[in-house]
């Protein structure tokens, strides 16, 4: 679904061409379907503390301020856990003796570039994270991959001609979805009418109306299969559904080669460019209730 937005937005007469950031920093995958031409690379990660043993006066002050149980001290031992950090620096700051300071942990990589001569010669800005192997949190990684490859510019772009930003976020609700969602302008919620499906979208919805006070749309993927759980819930809950992809073998087939939806079927790219219009509409809707 992001793949085949931003191919249909990019190289259109009305508008500006996108930027596209994969965020599912733990199996990115929409590289494999834009194939990208990669011209930044930079490693990230999280200030994680480091202990002066011949300074540490083993107080235990470090162990009872750390919220996430990162660090502890065990007599004349000093145990700390990265992968539990969370790199919020209380352990550093609330040190009697500063015996403590912070390094840099590296957690992945970070990518940018581009896919050039997309619609009518139009380019997607591209930028990626991919998580190591092992790293048990995605949300530092998606944290800098947005602030390093959002323009500033790009702030309220929806709705006035500027950049669209599409983030493609992971599967779920946890903390990386949130991280993904935060600051978003809209959250488009892609669902299957099955009853798993509408467990995880109800979730989401959830999630991201809810809680963060997002306004939410619906696609509803292999329309033919389950039940009418979906299109009941939506309408209950007065969510919009903006597009319907019946399951269709050739469909699949394509994913499963690589080929984006638009590309197998051409005829969607002129839906998507409708679904973005309706989403703009319905953000602009959003802020002049909101005023």
């Amino acid at each position: 679904m992001a793949v085949s937005l931003a191919l249909s937005l990019a190289g259109r007469e009305e508008g500006a061409d996108p930027i596209f950031l994969d965020c599912d920093v733990e199996e990115p995958n929409a590289a494999l379907f834009l194939n990208p031409t990669m011209r930044e690379r930079r490693e990230v990660g999280q200030m994680v503390p480091e202990v002066d043993l011949d300074t540490c006066t083993y107080c235990g002050r470090c162990a009872e301020v750390c919220q996430y149980n990162a660090i502890a001290v065990a007599g004349e031992a000093v145990l700390l856990f990265s992968e539990l950090c969370h790199g919020c620096g209380s352990c550093t700051l609330n040190c009697p003796v500063e015996a403590i300071t912070e390094v840099l942990d590296i957690m992945g990589v970070l990518e940018r570039g581009s896919k050039n001569s997309v619609g009518e010669g139009g380019t997607i800005t591209f930028a990626h994270g991919i998580l190591n192997v092992g790293e048990a949190m995605a949300v530092p990684v998606i944290r800098q991959l947005k602030e390093w490859a959002i323009p500033s510019t790009a702030a309220g772009a929806l709705g006035d001609g500027g950049s669209p930003v599409i983030l493609d976020a992971p599967p779920g609700n946890a903390c990386p979805v949130v991280e993904v969602m935060d600051g978003a302008d809209f959250v488009l919620l892609v669902t299957e009418p099955t009853p798993f499906g509408l467990h995880d979208l109800q979730q989401a919805v959830e999630v991201a109306r809810d809680e963060m006070g997002l306004p939410v749309g619906v696609v509803v993927n292999r329309e033919g299969v389950g039940d009418d759980g979906v299109d009941r819930f939506c309408e209950e809950e007065g969510i919009p559904i903006l597009m319907r992809i019946p399951i269709e073998r050739s469909i699949a087939e394509a994913y499963s080669e690589g080929v984006p939806l638009v590309e197998e079927v051409p005829e969607y790219g002129e839906r998507f460019r409708a679904m973005y219009a309706d989403i703009e509409r319905l953000v602009a809707n959003e802020k002049e209730s909101a005023s």
